[in-house]
């Protein structure tokens, strides 16, 4: 599923999400979302979410 809308992600979820520093490389940290940050339904770089260990990144996975 895209990372792209808002109404996909919800906390608790298992994500993949791309920090600023690894927007080159494309480098994925897989974690678990604990807050929405993107006010906005949707992002065309994905919605920015904070995982519980306070990584804050785009989604651009999201895990079953």
């Amino acid at each position: 599923m895209s990372g792209t809308k808002r109404e996909n992600i919800k906390p608790g979820q298992t994500v993949r999400v791309v920090q600023k520093q690894d927007q080159r490389s494309g480098k994925l940290t897989e974690g678990v979302v604990s807050r929405i940050l993107t006010n906005s339904a949707e992002h065309h770089h994905g919605i920015k979410v904070k995982l519980e260990d306070g990584t804050v990144g785009r989604v651009k996975e999201i895990l079953n």
